[in-house]
């Protein structure tokens, strides 16, 4: 049987990677490294290899995971610091790309804003430092320190009735950006990770990735120019909650005894793909297997995205002081 189709659904390269790492061997083609800043981890993978690429499900690429468990507590020097150690991520991944400091960039905010948990790329939008209109209306004008960005959220094709890809592709032909800047939600394998994770990858993004839908790529080979994808992880399914919790029942008799057999059965012996199998084999048939988020999720969505919005307003414009990033955003 191919048990591809009951793997773990995650959107994070740092997961993808531990699964395919679980038994400790190293994976050829894919260079991983952690640095530990008070609280804030940063991960960074590098997938080099096709058969890396392979062996982890994701495209070959640089991807930083910085992770922040703390966000949860609402913690305002915290969120600044997490927005500075964002800046200066993504001013190497400019340096990285050759994006030049008056490149023009254009913001892209995924998702449907009507919708709290895929409202990350909607409200970046809303609180980007947007110039583009002044360098051509009145160039002569413009303070130094700044580039021309401009910023859109195009909605989804429920709303629009064109598929997202179109629109971006469209208003990419026509404004001629020197970069890309895709913002979504996504999926995670784990709870811990769910609006306290921001990815950043050059590898473009997928739109409604996350949960399942399949969506023309916004990426380097189909807008022609330079894609960087920042996502937060906002949901997780509910099969992969159910299938986390028999790990941690699992590990939780395995310390009170040897024989976890006699209280677990058969699941005690079944490995991950076959336990998640069975999980959505009962979950499925009675429409289930749930998209889920925390309750707490509108004030989390909001803090998480002006994070991201006060980080990329100090990483593309060298006017914006970085050390008080979040005075820049609405």
């Amino acid at each position: 049987m191919d048990l591809s189709v009951y793997s773990v659904r995650t959107d994070l390269a740092l997961e993808a990677h531990d699964l395919a790492s679980s038994s400790g061997q190293l994976i050829p083609g894919v260079h991983r490294s952690v640095e530990n800043l008070e609280g804030i981890k940063i991960s960074t993978i590098d997938i080099t290899s096709e058969e890396g690429s392979r062996s982890v499900g994701k495209l070959p690429g640089h991807y930083i995971t910085i992770e922040v468990p703390e966000l949860r507590v609402k913690d305002s020097d915290l969120q600044d610091r997490v927005a500075m150690v964002m800046a200066k991520q993504f001013e190497a991944f400019l340096a990285k790309l050759n994006i030049a400091p008056m490149a023009k960039v254009l913001v892209i905010g995924l998702g449907n804003w009507n919708v709290t948990p895929d409202a990350l790329g909607p409200i970046v939008v809303e609180n980007m430092l947007v110039t583009r209109h002044y360098f051509e209306l009145m160039p002569d004008q413009v303070s130094p320190g700044y580039r021309p960005v401009s910023a859109v959220a195009p909605g989804v094709l429920g709303i629009t009735g064109i598929e997202t890809g179109e629109i971006v592709q469209g208003i990419v032909e026509k404004s001629k950006p020197d970069l890309v800047i895709a913002i979504d939600a996504l999926a995670s394998r784990s709870l811990e990770r769910v609006n306290t994770t921001i990815q950043i990858a050059d590898t473009g993004i997928h739109p409604g990735s996350g949960i399942g839908n399949k969506r023309k790529g916004l990426t380097l080979d189909t807008l022609g120019v330079p894609v960087i994808a920042i996502g937060v992880p906002t949901v997780v399914y509910a099969s992969t909650i159910v299938n986390n919790a028999f790990d941690m029942m699992h590990n939780h008799f395995r310390k009170q005894t040897s024989n976890t057999g006699q209280i677990l059965g058969l699941l005690d012996n079944m490995q991950e793909n076959e336990r998640l199998e069975l999980v959505r084999e009962v979950l499925n048939p009675l429409g289930h297997d749930l998209l889920v988020t925390p309750k707490e999720i509108d004030q989390f969505i909001e803090d998480i995205a002006n994070i991201i919005a006060s980080g990329l307003n100090a990483a593309l414009h060298e006017a914006v002081d970085s050390d008080n990033v979040s005075a820049y955003t609405h």
